[in-house]
C-alpha cells in the first residue's frame, strides 16, 4: 500500500540558499518525494553542482543564482522557474544574513535595514510574486526558514533574531489571510547544525561544551534533520498545520538547563 501523504509529484519547489546546508537538505528531500526543485544561491557554480546531483539520484531540478535582497533577481527566480516548469507550489525562504552581531546600542541604520530587506522583506517579496497563482489553484505552501534565535533573547544576535521574529509573525499573518484558500505558512526555526555556516560553533571546543551542557539531546543537529518537516509542510500532509514556528533544535528552547 502506497501513502500519498508526502506525494509531492507535479509539484515545483523553489527553495532559496539550497546549494548547500539546510536549504539544500530541504530541496533534496523534496525531491526524493518527486518535486521538481529549483536551485538557488548566490554562486552560480555552486547552485549547478547541487542541481546536477538531485538529478544524478533521479530527481528533477534546475539551479537559478539570486541574492534574495535584490527584488529583480528574485522575480527572474520566479519567472525562470515559471518558464521552465509553469507554476510555483511551494516557496521556502531559507536565505538569510547575519553580517553583523553586537549590542543595539551600536546598531547602525544602515545595518538594520540590510539586515530587513534581506531577511524579512524578501519574503514578502517572494510572497507577492508567487501567492497569487497558488491561490488561483486552491493550493499552496510557504515555508520560511526562522531561527530558534527568534524566540530567544540575545545581547549579540539580537538584531539577527528580530528579523528572524518577524519572518514568525509573517507567517501568522499569512496563515490568518490565506488558509482558507489552501495556501498554507509556516516557519522552521532550526537550532545549531553542522552546517559549513555554523562551522565556528561546532569545531569550537568551548561552544561544544556550552552547547552540549544546554542542549538536552546534547549534540549539534545534521543537515538531513531538517528535511522531513521541511517534506511535511510542504506535502498534503502539513495541510492544516498553519501559521506556526516550529523548533527543530534537539530540545534547545525547552530547555530550563
Amino acid at each position: 500500500m502506497t501513502s500519498s501523504l508526502f506525494d509531492l509529484h507535479g509539484k515545483v519547489a523553489v527553495i532559496t540558499g539550497s546549494s548547500r546546508g539546510l536549504g539544500f537538505a530541504s530541496a533534496k528531500g523534496m525531491a526524493e518525494h518527486g518535486a521538481k526543485v529549483v536551485i538557488s544561491g548566490r554562486k552560480a557554480d555552486a547552485c549547478e553542482k547541487a542541481a546536477q546531483s538531485i538529478r544524478d539520484a533521479g530527481g528533477e531540478a534546475i539551479a537559478v543564482p539570486c541574492n534574495i535582497g535584490r527584488k529583480d533577481e528574485l522575480q527572474n527566480l520566479v519567472d525562470t522557474t515559471l518558464a521552465t516548469w509553469g507554476r510555483i507550489d511551494i516557496v521556502m525562504a531559507n536565505a538569510a544574513i547575519h553580517p553583523w552581531g553586537g549590542s543595539v546600542l551600536d546598531l547602525q541604520d544602515e545595518t538594520f535595514n540590510k539586515f530587513m530587506q534581506v531577511n524579512v522583506q524578501s519574503s514578502i517579496w517572494l510572497t507577492q510574486m508567487t501567492l497569487p497563482a497558488m491561490l488561483e489553484r486552491g493550493y499552496g505552501r510557504f515555508i520560511v526558514v526562522a531561527s530558534i534565535v527568534g524566540l530567544l533573547g540575545d545581547p549579540v544576535s539580537g538584531t539577527y533574531g528580530l528579523t528572524k521574529a518577524a519572518d514568525m509573525q509573517l507567517v501568522r499573518n499569512m496563515a490568518n489571510e490565506f488558509a482558507s484558500r489552501g495556501v498554507t505558512s509556516n516557519c522552521i526555526a532550526p537550532g545549531t547544525f553542522k552546517t559549513e555556516m555554523a562551522r565556528s560553533q561546532w569545531e569550537d571546543p568551548a561552544m561544544v561544551e556550552w552547547y552540549n551542557g544546554r542542549n538536552p539531546s546534547k549534540r549539534f543537529g545534521e543537515a538531513d534533520e531538517i528535511a522531513g518537516l521541511a517534506v511535511m509542510l510542504a506535502s498534503p500532509s502539513g495541510g492544516y498545520i498553519n501559521g506556526q514556528t516550529i523548533a527543530v533544535d534537539g530540545g534547545h528552547t525547552v530547555s530550563f538547563r
